[in-house]
């Protein structure tokens, strides 16, 4: 028994040695030497026909035997998954990595921070403000009483959680009462943000969407203070060639108003005779709302509208989007289509 076990020793370590490097092979071995009815195995069962006074002996040298089998194969196993020698590392640095895509500003961010740097680059400065408001400063203070008609135009989501007396603002003239309560003249400010009214939606209109209003106070401000702020952004925003013009308007808050065209983006002014798909063949793109200040305004919050002058404008920021970029339907700002969103 014991002559056996040493062959049986001598064997298996030769071939171990002699199938190093094969996977396959050594597996083979691993099985034929320590499977359930492999040759370890069977010696061990041989352990009862062994004299009694040469048990305890005998199977010393059979354990002897298992342990150093199992070692050679694994120890053979583990020379396959270490790293060849004189290789210090297995990823090879020089290789380009795995690009991610990054995202970027949403269009109509874009176009507020645009709008934005435009004016401040003309003194003014960004003043923001709550989006739910009371019926007075959202109305009373800008010169719309309850029974004026033109309040039809700016309702909006009243709330009921909160008595009913506040709302969703429907224009961010608000922030302007809010802001000349606690400021003296002479300031300049634009309001980006938020507004909100029970528009149904379409390709051209949507419940919520976002506006950027101005407002420059202080003595001596005319209507051509006005002009000239108006032309300056049309010129930065949509081209150094594009016209604009001034319509006499209507605007509770501002008396004189008008509403301020450009010239046609794509056909530049000049599809009078030839329809055009963007302007309707008139040659001009309204883009916003402007005129002085009322001097009902002025009294509301505390100015004497004898010595104090102003203008104020609003532009809704989808429309400049919207003009700017070519987009046909407002509601592509906002269904987070990708194939969309990637051309800004």
């Amino acid at each position: 028994m014991k002559d056996r076990i040493k062959e049986t020793e001598s064997r298996a370590l030769s071939e171990v040695k002699a199938a190093a490097g094969q996977r396959d092979g050594l597996e083979s071995l691993r099985i034929k030497y320590l499977g359930r009815k492999g040759e370890i195995s069977e010696l061990f069962k041989g352990l009862s026909a062994i004299a009694p006074e040469d048990k305890a002996e005998v199977g010393k040298l059979l354990n002897e035997l298992k342990i150093s089998v199992t070692n050679v194969i694994e120890g053979s196993f583990a020379s396959l998954s270490a790293k060849p020698s004189g290789v210090k590392n297995s990823i090879d640095v020089t290789l380009p990595g795995i690009s991610r895509r990054l995202g970027n500003l949403h269009p109509i961010t874009q176009t507020i921070n645009r709008i934005s740097e435009i004016f401040i680059g003309l003194g003014f400065r960004v003043v923001e403000g709550p989006e739910i408001e009371t019926e007075h400063y959202n109305f009373e203070a800008l010169n719309i009483p309850l029974e004026h008609p033109s309040r039809d135009a700016f309702d909006t989501f009243y709330l009921e959680s909160l008595g009913g007396k506040h709302l969703l603002r429907s224009h961010t003239s608000p922030v302007q009462a809010r802001f000349m309560e606690k400021n003296k003249p002479p300031f300049s400010i634009i309001v980006p943000g938020k507004v909100y009214r029970p528009d149904a939606t379409d390709a051209s209109h949507s419940f919520m969407f976002h506006q950027v209003e101005g407002l420059c106070v202080g003595k001596d401000i005319h209507f051509s203070d006005l002009k000239g702020c108006l032309e300056t952004f049309a010129k930065e925003m949509f081209g150094s060639s594009t016209k604009m013009r001034l319509r006499p308007s209507f605007f509770p808050f501002t008396e004189p108003s008008a509403e301020v065209d450009i010239s046609c983006i794509i056909c530049g002014g000049a599809a009078m005779e030839k329809r055009c798909s963007v302007c309707g063949g008139k040659g001009w793109l309204e883009i916003l709302g402007a005129g002085m200040v009322n001097p009902k305004v002025f009294e509301k919050v505390g100015y004497d509208p004898k010595k104090i002058t102003g203008f104020a404008f609003g532009m809704g920021v989808e429309r400049i989007a919207m003009l700017k970029y070519g987009i046909n339907d407002i509601r592509m700002f906002y269904e987070n289509d990708e194939r969309f969103l990637r051309q800004f």
